[in-house]
């Protein structure tokens, strides 16, 4: 077992005048692991957040003040949540009853009273429902990408920010299982969050288990073997440079101003993933 190291990238600069990191590019020789995001990356959810939080206790016979800003509330609820008891818990409480906080405090931080009972029935509907297809859905390039990988001999597996009800009911019932993805990262299971290096370099570990097979290479898998997919700039591209590894960046959304900055500070940045596909052909860099 290799001890884990943050690698500090000898190219990371400082740009003159704003003051952003940024990076020079630097392109793949060879690439035996694919860790990839879950949402905006493989997964798209359906629907808005507040229509599904606010449907959820209308049905429940709550009234939300108006001229409430939902995604203001669950968004400072959720800040809280992560500052106070990170990874989604970790070992502290399960992910349910982490996710019953950020949901009570979102409704409590709208101005919308629930009784006890409207509480736990609003909770359930909520927490039923991003459990279902009604939340989720795959992007159409998800698993044809998956089944190239396979064919390159290539491990791939998740890294997400994300408790463990993703892998174990959300993915699966979206077609996307052990077949396709090989290991799963979770952060609510490790402890680490990204942009930590050390669950970037954990993911290394779990990898590292798929790939000496018979016939397979017995090269040790180095971190500039591992390619990281993502769409967060800080996150998915800076925290996997700091740990040596290759990192690109899916502007799913086409939010273009974003995705130029993103560029102008040395990401590498895609629309889709069979534009990776592409990426890595372009690079002639060897797969598997």
């Amino acid at each position: 077992m290799w001890s884990i190291q943050v690698l500090q990238n000898p190219t990371f600069t400082r740009h003159s005048c704003r003051r952003l990191a940024t990076w020079a590019k630097e392109f793949p020789r060879r690439i035996r692991v694919i860790t990839t995001d879950v949402t905006g990356t493989l997964v798209s959810f359906r629907g808005s957040l507040s229509d599904h939080y606010l449907g959820s206790a209308a049905k429940c016979g709550v009234q939300i003040p108006q001229g409430t800003s939902f995604e203001r509330s669950f968004a400072r609820a959720y800040r809280e949540m992560c500052r106070e008891y990170p990874c989604f818990g970790s070992n502290m409480m399960t992910a349910k009853e982490w996710w019953k906080l950020v949901v009570l405090r979102s409704f409590a931080h709208s101005g919308t009273t629930l009784t006890p009972e409207q509480q736990d029935t609003v909770f359930q509907r909520i927490y039923s429902l991003f459990g279902s297809l009604k939340a989720y859905e795959k992007f159409k390039d998800t698993l044809p990408f998956l089944h190239w990988v396979q064919r390159k001999n290539i491990v791939c597996g998740i890294l997400s920010n994300a408790d463990e009800r993703y892998g174990d009911s959300i993915l699966p019932m979206l077609g996307l299982t052990h077949d396709e993805l090989q290991f799963m990262c979770f952060s609510k299971d490790w402890g680490f969050e990204k942009p930590d290096g050390r669950f970037f370099l954990a993911a290394m570990q779990q990898a590292e288990r798929y790939l000496h097979h018979p016939g397979s290479s017995k090269d040790p898998l180095l971190p500039g073997h591992v390619l990281h997919i993502g769409n967060d700039y800080a996150k998915d591209f800076e925290g996997a440079k700091r740990a040596g590894m290759h990192a690109v960046l899916l502007n799913r959304y086409n939010e273009g101003d974003v995705a130029q900055e993103w560029q102008r500070r040395g990401a590498i940045v895609l629309n889709d993933l069979m534009d990776v596909v592409e990426f890595l052909g372009r690079c002639n860099c060897q797969l598997g």
